[in-house]
C-alpha cells in the first residue's frame, strides 16, 4: 500500500490527467534537454576547466613589465603591468542577491580614463578606500586584477583564481540533472499512461532540488577545504543519493503511517453504513 500510495503521489502531474500523445511529446522534450545539459557537462570538463586552469597559471607565471615596454611586448611577453590611479568613488550597493563591492578609478594627466573595479568582498582594502586616494593597480591581460594602497592589497573581481573544485561541482551538477532530465523522458516514451513516481511533484521537484544544493555545497566545501577536485566527481553523486534514498525512507514511511490511520476509519465508517 505504502508503494501504491507513493506510486500515485503528485495530484498536479498525475498519469491519467493527461493524454498519451502528450506524454511522449513532454518525454521527447526532456530527452532533447538532457541531451543539452550533457553538452554543457561535457564543455566544462573540456574546454571551461581546462581554460580557466590554463588562464590561472599563465598569470601566477607572469612577471612584473619593464616600465619602458610598449603594449607589443606586454602582450607578447604576457607581463604585469603597473598603473596610478585615483580614487573617485568606492560604494556598496545590494542588488537584492548579493551585495557589489565597486570603485572607479580614474588616470592622471590630461589624457586620463577611467575604470570600474569589483570586489567580491569589502576587505582588506576596499573599506579603507575614499574619494582622492592614490591607488596603485596591477594590470594583467587588460584587466586590473589587483589593487593596492600603502601596502594593503586586495585582488578585484576579474584576477584568476584556482577554483576547479567548484567547477567540477558545477559540471558534475548539469550531469545529474541530464540523468534525472532522461530518466523521466525514457519513462514517458515507455509508459506514457503510467510513469508515476517519475512526476514533478513531489520526485522530481527533490531530486532537482537535492542536485543543486548538494552541488553547491560540495563545490563551496571543497574549495574551503582545498581538496583535489576530482574528489568532488564521487563526493556529490554519492551525497545525492544518500539524501534521496532517506528522502524516499521518509516518503514511504509517512505513506504507510497514513494508509494504517486510513484503514481502522474505513472499517468503522462501512459499519455506521451497515447500521
Amino acid at each position: 500500500m505504502a508503494e501504491r500510495a507513493w506510486a500515485t503521489a503528485g495530484k498536479k502531474d498525475s498519469a491519467d490527467r493527461k493524454s498519451p500523445g502528450r506524454a511522449r511529446l513532454t518525454g521527447v522534450a526532456l530527452i532533447v534537454l538532457s541531451l543539452i545539459w550533457v553538452v554543457l557537462s561535457y564543455l566544462a570538463f573540456t574546454v571551461w576547466m581546462p581554460g580557466q586552469q590554463e588562464r590561472y597559471e599563465h598569470y601566477r607565471a607572469a612577471e612584473p613589465c619593464s616600465e619602458q615596454a610598449t603594449p607589443q611586448e606586454v602582450a607578447a611577453k604576457d607581463c604585469l603591468t603597473m598603473w596610478h590611479f585615483t580614487v573617485t568613488r568606492a560604494e556598496s550597493t545590494f542588488t537584492g542577491k548579493v551585495r557589489v563591492y565597486e570603485a572607479t578609478l580614474r588616470g592622471k594627466g590630461d589624457d586620463s580614463w577611467q575604470r570600474v573595479v569589483r570586489f567580491s568582498d569589502s576587505g582588506p582594502l576596499f573599506d579603507k578606500l575614499h574619494r582622492g586616494d592614490e591607488v596603485t593597480a596591477t594590470g594583467w591581460r587588460r584587466d586590473i586584477v589587483v589593487l593596492s594602497k600603502d601596502g594593503v592589497r586586495q585582488n578585484t573581481s576579474d584576477v584568476p583564481r584556482d577554483e576547479q573544485q567548484g567547477n567540477a561541482a558545477l559540471g558534475v551538477l548539469v550531469a545529474l540533472l541530464a540523468a534525472e532530465s532522461l530518466v523521466f523522458g525514457v519513462v514517458r516514451l515507455a509508459r506514457p499512461t503510467a510513469y508515476g513516481p517519475f512526476v514533478w511533484e513531489p520526485f522530481g521537484r527533490w531530486l532537482a532540488f537535492t542536485d543543486i544544493c548538494v552541488g553547491v555545497s560540495v563545490g563551496v566545501a571543497s574549495m574551503w577545504l582545498d581538496i583535489p577536485w576530482w574528489t568532488v566527481l564521487v563526493t556529490v553523486p554519492v551525497v545525492v543519493c544518500a539524501v534521496m534514498m532517506r528522502l524516499l525512507r521518509q516518503r514511504r514511511r509517512a505513506a504507510a503511517s497514513s494508509t494504517k490511520v486510513q484503514g481502522p476509519r474505513r472499517q468503522q465508517d462501512s459499519r455506521v453504513s451497515a447500521r
